[in-house]
């Protein structure tokens, strides 16, 4: 038979200890409650009425009026175009500009015209 015997030699008063390695701490999100984001979104709105308040007088129109254009009433014909129109009145080099104002002075969206449509066309 055999015996084993345990000698007090082996045995330490000192426990050794080893730890997990430290992770870095998570800071924890911050969370709105609902009547955080209500107040929040208030406050935004609030915010936001004070500024137009604030600002909204450089935005207004002058009383002033400005000098009427001088234009006169051109009526479409067959096969007249806007480009046609707008090179019998503006000055060389500057028809795709006058036909952008033509448009501009008979809120016009394209450059389709009717036959017997009349337009503004400034005086040149």
């Amino acid at each position: 038979m055999s015996t084993l015997s345990i000698s007090p030699a082996f045995t330490s008063t000192q426990r050794s200890v080893r730890t997990a390695p430290s992770r870095p701490t998570r800071r924890a999100a911050a969370r709105l409650t609902r009547r955080g984001r209500v107040a929040l979104v208030l406050g935004f709105l609030v915010l936001a009425l004070a500024l137009m308040t604030a600002f909204g007088a450089l935005a207004t129109a002058t009383h002033e009026s400005g000098t009427p254009e001088q234009v006169r009433v051109v009526q479409i014909g067959p096969g007249d175009t806007l480009y046609d129109i707008a090179g019998r009145v503006a000055r060389p080099g500057q028809v795709r500009q006058m036909v952008h104002h033509i448009q501009e002075l008979n809120s016009l969206s394209g450059s389709s015209l009717q036959v017997g449509q009349q337009l503004a066309v400034p005086r040149g």
